[in-house]
Formats: structure tokens, C-alpha cells, sequence
């Protein structure tokens, strides 16, 4: 076998050449176990200079895309604020344990006169404000609403009133009685029309809730529409403020928990506060369009976060490997 080998492979392979010459000579004694066994620690030397050279590849574009791209980016977003200046004083607050007041007027969806007052005593009550003609997030909100309300065991109606407030005076209770329709209808559950609410006022009832929820928006004449954040709210059965729950999309479970705390009259904890803004206004067209503040800010720190993980576990690797 050796002298089959021999004459087959006069020399060994380069490899094995490359190692023989470092060690000054030809190994007289090859047999094609030592042979084979010099090939894969030849293999593995350059497997290993080639896991080096990415690791040191990657550590480097990741360093670059963070200075190229995400910490200018941060930067242009800190200093124009990210928000034009219709939106420098909207946002919602949260007034935990405020109460609403309960004699203000609205209308209901057939145009009769009601007071807040005539739908809280014995249950939790949700609220959103939104208005019925915006054409951006408020339908977004009552759907996202409207998902987690069918993913509830409880049934609106029974255990809980809905209320949904529209803030812009001008909506009549013919556009009320028509999102009610829509939404009830998808609902599809009993009792869904008797206890889900939409509502319509004045001016000045609008402005005494919105003030007492913590909801600021603003009205832009020259497009006609609000600027405004999203988010529903939880309230015990006297009308206190129990729970805010932010964006466009509420977890089921934690909805639940929060119903049952508000019937039994708790108050929840504050919430981190990630805003969705809807307005009309696109700093960088001149136009206006929606307008996503703080999630952008925690996407950029989400992004930073992420590669500087993998600069330190490429350089923890590239250490062991030095070792």
C-alpha cells in the first residue's frame, strides 16, 4: 500500500508538502494514516484563519453601518425632535385615579341626549376617543379595539360597557350610528348594541373629558383634521381612571386583568408611553401623513443595542480563539 502511494503521489499533496518543509524535511516513514491525519490539521489551521478573518469582517461593518448609518440618523432624529410643531403639545397623560365628570352631555347614536353618567354604576368601562372621519389611525384603534374584544371571554354588554367619544364636534350622530353598525355587527356577540356606545357633543363636553383623560390634540385648519396620539382607557364603575393601554393593538390578557381591577375599583400602575401620533404633517414633504415618534426612537436604540452585542461576542470569539 505504501508503495502504491508512492507512486501515485510521488510527493504528498501541497498541504503536506507545505508541512514537511517547515519541518525541514520529507517524513521518510508516511504511511496514509499520518498522510490523511496532516491533511485535516492543514485544513483545520486554514478554517480557523478564515473564522478569523469573518469574525474580523463582521466586527468591522457592524462598526461601520453603526457610525455610517444609525448614529447620524439618531442624530438628524434628536435634532429636529422628530415631531413638527403641531404635535408639541399632544400626547396623553395618565391621570390614575382621576374621575371623569359624569354630568357631561353628549348624544348617542339616534341623536337622544345622555349623560356619561347614564353608563357607569355597576361596570368597568373602556373608553377611546377618537373621531369618526379621520382618515389615518382612529379606524386602526377601534379595529385593534374591536380584535382584542373578540379574543375576551368576557362579553361587552354583560361584564363591561364600551364607550367610544368622538372629539371632533363636527361629527353628527348619523356617522355615530353608522360605525356602530359596523362594529357591533363584526362583534357578532349578544348584547353587543346595549353595551357598546358611540357618542357624540359639543365643544365644551369634549374638551372637560378629553382634559380629564389626559387626551391633548389639536385641530389643523389647513388640513381640515386633528392632530392626536391613540390609546384606549380603562375606568372603574364610579369613573375613575384605572388602566391606560397605548397604541393601536391591545393585548387581550392584559385587558382582561385590567377589567377585572377596575371592577373590583383598582388602580393600575403607570405604563411606559409609546405614542403613535396621527396627523396630517410630513416634515420631509411638506404634506401631512402619520407621524410615528417614539417608536422610531426605540427602534434606533433597539438597532444600536443589537450590533454592539454582536461587535462584543465577535471580539469575545476572536480573544478565545488568540488564546
Amino acid at each position: 500500500m505504501k508503495g502504491i502511494l508512492r507512486e501515485v503521489y510521488p510527493e504528498p499533496l501541497g498541504c503536506a508538502q507545505g508541512r514537511s518543509q517547515r519541518n525541514g524535511e520529507w517524513a521518510q516513514n508516511d504511511t496514509p494514516s499520518t498522510f490523511f491525519s496532516n491533511l485535516t490539521e492543514e485544513t483545520s489551521e486554514m478554517g480557523a484563519i478564515v473564522n478569523w478573518r469573518a469574525a474580523r469582517f463582521c466586527r468591522t461593518a457592524a462598526g461601520l453601518a453603526l457610525l455610517l448609518f444609525v448614529v447620524p440618523a439618531l442624530a438628524r432624529a434628536q435634532a429636529s425632535d422628530a415631531r413638527p410643531n403641531i404635535l408639541k403639545d399632544v400626547g396623553i397623560d395618565q391621570n390614575l385615579g382621576h374621575k371623569i365628570p359624569l354630568d357631561l352631555i353628549f348624544r348617542d347614536e339616534v341623536g337622544r341626549t345622555v349623560r356619561l353618567a347614564d353608563y357607569f354604576g355597576s361596570k368597568p368601562v373602556i373608553l377611546s376617543l377618537v373621531y369618526f372621519n379621520c382618515p389615518m389611525l382612529c379606524t386602526v384603534v377601534e379595529n385593534g379595539l374591536l380584535e382584542s374584544l373578540k379574543t375576551l371571554k368576557f362579553d361587552v354588554g354583560d361584564q363591561f360597557e364600551v364607550l367610544t367619544v368622538s372629539f371632533n364636534p363636527e361629527d353628527t350622530p348619523r356617522l355615530a350610528a353608522a360605525k356602530k353598525e359596523m362594529y357591533v355587527g363584526v362583534y357578532g356577540r349578544p348584547n353587543a348594541a346595549a353595551g357598546w356606545h358611540f357618542l357624540t357633543g359639543e365643544e365644551s363636553s369634549i374638551r372637560r373629558l378629553a382634559a380629564a383623560v389626559g387626551f391633548r390634540y389639536r385641530y389643523d385648519p389647513g388640513s381640515g383634521q386633528y392632530a392626536h396620539a391613540t390609546a384606549i382607557m380603562v375606568l372603574t364603575p364610579d369613573g375613575k381612571l384605572s388602566r391606560y393601554f397605548y397604541g393601536i393593538r391591545y393585548p387581550a390578557g392584559g385587558l382582561r386583568l385590567s377589567l377585572v381591577e377596575a371592577s373590583d375599583h383598582k388602580i393600575g400602575n403607570p405604563v411606559d408611553a409609546v405614542l403613535l401620533y396621527c396627523c396630517q404633517y410630513n416634515p420631509a414633504t411638506g404634506k401631512y401623513g402619520v407621524v410615528i415618534s417614539h417608536i422610531l426612537q426605540l427602534a434606533g436604540f433597539a438597532t444600536i443595542l443589537t450590533i454592539g452585542t454582536l461587535i462584543l461576542m465577535l471580539s469575545r470569539a476572536e480573544r478565545r480563539r488568540g488564546a
